[in-house]
């Protein structure tokens, strides 16, 4: 496998390098929780800033180019949803989707303010849209990633292209991955997701992302639907590089995605431990660290704990373990216990063979 390669995105002060050897890029999605709000939707994008968001990305669809307004079981979800229980298809994208004439002021603002900001296109048009607005990258979503032609039209504009996995089978992903590398598009990152809404964290799999990372010789992120931080801060331990997670302003305002969608505060602890998460995992090596010199110098070793002289014998009682480290090791004691001093001695000096 060759080494997972780092993937540039042009961002508004210059470019961002996404990858293994880069701070973990940590996504704000906004989703549906703009309640249609244009100014909403804004401040959004200025909490992302705030919070230290790399990015902030929307969606880009209408409920007619999503689905169809037809009323039938089909086209309703379960009664049984945790959220959504038995909503039309159609009324809940009407009420969910970002209008297009918003994009590019929520765009322009996130550039302001130094965020990459970029959507997930779900048709053909709205891939044409999105190129003519200048975003530096796109996504395919979940539910979206079985439509290979779409995903072609993603990959085949050269951006940056994250696909995310949700629902889908290691056969799926593979075939994904391969329809965009087919348009000669190698930066290719891959979310890990699990497709519900809230996911309870048992459910993340997270050992899979190095299994994915190797697999496919593709950059590994999660796009992360549990509540909390917990499993976001997991993923990079295990190799992630990039981090999606829904933010609202308060999920007490209600809307679509708000009971799964962490507040400022939140995505704030998201951005601060993923990027210590990522600092810790330093380098695949074990062994005394150069930060650690000074605790080196106080190891415990055998120092002459009383004035003693020539000719004693070394015992406990002449001869003990203390810090700091500059007399001869802990365990050495065995070997001159019972030794004779050859000159006086004072306390405190680092015990030594010379001495003996």
């Amino acid at each position: 496998m060759s080494a997972i390669r780092t993937i540039t995105v042009a961002g508004p002060n210059g470019p961002v390098s996404i990858g293994p050897e880069h701070e973990p890029f940590v996504i704000a999605e906004m989703s549906g929780n703009h309640n249609g709000d244009l100014e909403r939707a804004l401040d959004i994008v200025r909490a992302a800033a705030e919070a230290g968001a790399s990015a902030v990305k929307i969606q880009t669809y209408t409920a007619d180019t999503i689905t169809l307004d037809v009323d039938s079981p089909m086209f309703r979800l379960s009664a049984d949803h945790p959220l959504w229980p038995n909503r039309r298809l159609y009324d809940l994208y009407t009420e969910a989707h970002t209008p297009w004439d918003w994009h590019e002021p929520i765009f322009a603002l996130a550039g302001e303010l130094g965020l990459i900001g970029f959507s997930a296109p779900f048709d053909p048009t709205a891939v044409e849209f999105l190129v003519k607005l200048g975003v530096p990258l796109m996504k395919q979503a979940s539910s979206e990633i079985t439509d290979l032609p779409l995903l072609r039209e993603i990959a085949g504009t050269g951006l940056p292209t994250i696909v995310s996995t949700g629902t889908a089978t290691l056969g799926e992903i593979d075939a994904a991955v391969r329809a965009a590398r087919e348009t000669g598009n190698e930066d290719v990152i891959v979310l890990s997701c699990t497709a519900s809404y809230p996911a309870p964290p048992e459910a993340s799999n997270l050992r899979g992302i190095p299994v994915l990372r190797d697999g496919l010789d593709a950059q590994i992120g999660l796009s992360d639907h549990t509540l909390g931080i917990g499993a976001s801060v997991a993923a990079i331990a295990l190799g992630a590089t990039v981090i999606e997670k829904h933010l609202t302003l308060d999920r007490a305002d209600g809307g679509v995605d708000a009971d799964f969608s962490l507040d400022p505060g939140e995505f704030a602890s998201l951005v601060t431990e993923s990027r210590i998460a990522w600092q810790a995992l330093g380098e695949a090596r074990v062994g005394p660290k150069q930060i650690e010199a000074e605790g080196l110098r106080f190891r415990r070793s055998l120092f002459v704990t009383r004035d003693v002289k020539a000719g004693e014998k070394v015992s406990a009682d002449n001869v003990r373990s203390v810090r700091p480290a500059d007399g001869l090791p802990p365990d050495a004691f065995r070997e001159i216990e019972g030794l004779v001093f050859r000159q006086d001695v004072p306390m405190g000096t680092p015990m030594s063979y010379e001495l003996l």
